[in-house]
C-alpha cells in the first residue's frame, strides 16, 4: 500500500510559480533560485502546512481540487514567500551545485553501508544542549568522507537542532557480500572557551550488494552524550579536589 501526501504536488507547483513571479519583479532580496534552493523552500513549506494523505490512485485525482482551493493557495503562498526569503539569506554551501552532485552515488559493487551517526553536545555546568560547538568525525586521523555533499563534516551545533549533530559516512568498498568488518571512529569537539573533547567508538558492519541511495531513518548509531566544560570551571574543579 502506498501513502501519498497530495500537498507535495501542490506545494511544488505553487513554489515554482512564486519563484518565477519574484524573479519577474526583480526583487532585490532574491539572491538565488537554483534547484537546491527551491527544494529547501519546498521542504520549508511542507513542514509548516497540514498534509493531506491519500492511499489510492483515485485519491490522487483530487489533487486538482486541492490545488484550486483559494485558502490552500493563500496559505502556501504566504509561507512560501517567507521560505524564499529565509533560504535566500541562509543558503547552503552546496546550493549552486547540480542536483546529481548532491545525491548519493550508487554502485552495484559490494560495500559496507554506514548508518547515520548521531549525538548531542551538552554544557557541563547546566547540562543543557550546547550550541556553537564544532564536531568532526574522523577515521585514521582524517575527517570521514560523507555520503554526499549535503552532509557536512565538520558540523556545528545550533540552537535549532538543540545541540545535536549527525553524520552519514560514505559507503566503504568491500571484497564480497556478507563479510564483517569493524570500523573505528573518533569524534573531536571544540568550542571557544571550552576544553576540547575526543571520543572514540567502533561499529561492526556486514557488507551488502550495493550502495543504499536512500537514508534509512530507522537505522542509526547513537553516540553517548558528550559534555563540554568551560576551561575555567574545569580548572576550578581540579583546584578544589587538590585542596
Amino acid at each position: 500500500m502506498n501513502v501519498h501526501n497530495l500537498m507535495e504536488e501542490v506545494v511544488i507547483y505553487r513554489i515554482n510559480n512564486l519563484y518565477e513571479q519574484v524573479k519577474e519583479f526583480k526583487t532585490s532580496w532574491l539572491t538565488c533560485d537554483c534547484e537546491n534552493c527551491r527544494l529547501d523552500t519546498i521542504s520549508y513549506v511542507l513542514n509548516r502546512i497540514q498534509p493531506k494523505y491519500v492511499v489510492s490512485g483515485r485519491g490522487v485525482l483530487h489533487a486538482k481540487d486541492v490545488m484550486e482551493d483559494p485558502q490552500v493557495k493563500a496559505d502556501i503562498d504566504a509561507i512560501g514567500i517567507e521560505g524564499i526569503r529565509i533560504v535566500s539569506t541562509t543558503k547552503r554551501p552546496f546550493h549552486s551545485s547540480l542536483r546529481i552532485e548532491c545525491e548519493v552515488q550508487k554502485s552495484d559493487k559490494p560495500v559496507f553501508n554506514f548508518p547515520t551517526i548521531q549525538g548531542t553536545i551538552l554544557e557541563g555546568n547546566t547540562f543543557e544542549p550546547l550550541i556553537g560547538a564544532t564536531v568532526t568525525l574522523k577515521a585514521n586521523g582524517e575527517p570521514v568522507e560523507m555520503s554526499d555533499m549535503t552532509w557536512a563534516n565538520p558540523i556545528n551545533t545550533y540552537n535549532s537542532t538543540k545541540g545535536t549533530y549527525s553524520f552519514w559516512p560514505k559507503a566503504a568498498a568491500a571484497k564480497k557480500v556478507n563479510e564483517s568488518q569493524k570500523f573505528n571512529f573518533t569524534i573531536e569537539v571544540s568550542r571557544p572557551g571550552y576544553d576540547s573533547i575526543t571520543y572514540s567508538f567502533s561499529t561492526t558492519l556486514t557488507s551488502e550488494g550495493m550502495v543504499k541511495g536512500e537514508l534509512d531513518t530507522t537505522v542509526s548509531l547513537k553516540v553517548m552524550d558528550l559534555v563540554m566544560f568551560k576551561s575555567d570551571i574545569k580548572n576550578s574543579m581540579e583546584r578544589g579536589l587538590s585542596e
